[in-house]
């Protein structure tokens, strides 16, 4: 997969959350299935947080939740619900974006790998789900 980054666009429905994200046109995408991703039937890619560049005048507009660990935190739109992009518990130090929240024409591929999060730490240590966020 190439590595040269890109500059996505996106955020929620209601497009009061916008963000832009460098990544590269050829994604890996996550579908996890622990309890909150299950519901919201998320795939994200993971990035760096200083890959990640969220619109300011979007915060007011995010709520935040977490559960269990408190490690995730979920940020979703007040206004219409979605959740665009959140700090996952396995990439404390990235952002996780959920890929049908970018704007289209930038994304050329998509790898999607499974993340076993009903048993979560063996899924995180059988993956190489960590490594996403590390800086190139």
């Amino acid at each position: 997969m190439a590595t040269d980054l890109v500059i996505h666009k996106g955020g929620c429905h209601c497009k009061r959350v916008r963000y832009s994200v460098r990544a590269p046109a050829n994604v890996v995408v996550w579908e996890c299935d622990c309890s909150n991703c299950a519901m919201r039937r998320n795939i994200h890619f993971i990035v760096p947080q200083s890959d990640f560049e969220l619109d300011p005048a979007s915060e007011e507009f995010l709520t935040l939740y977490t559960f269990g660990t408190h490690t995730a935190k979920h940020l979703f739109c007040k206004v219409c619900g979605i959740t665009s992009y959140y700090i996952p518990r396995s990439n404390p130090n990235g952002i996780a974006v959920t890929l049908n929240c970018i704007d289209p024409g930038t994304i050329t591929h998509v790898e999607k790998r499974t993340f076993d999060g009903k048993d979560w730490d063996s899924g995180y240590s059988q993956s190489e789900i960590s490594s996403f966020s590390k800086l190139s």
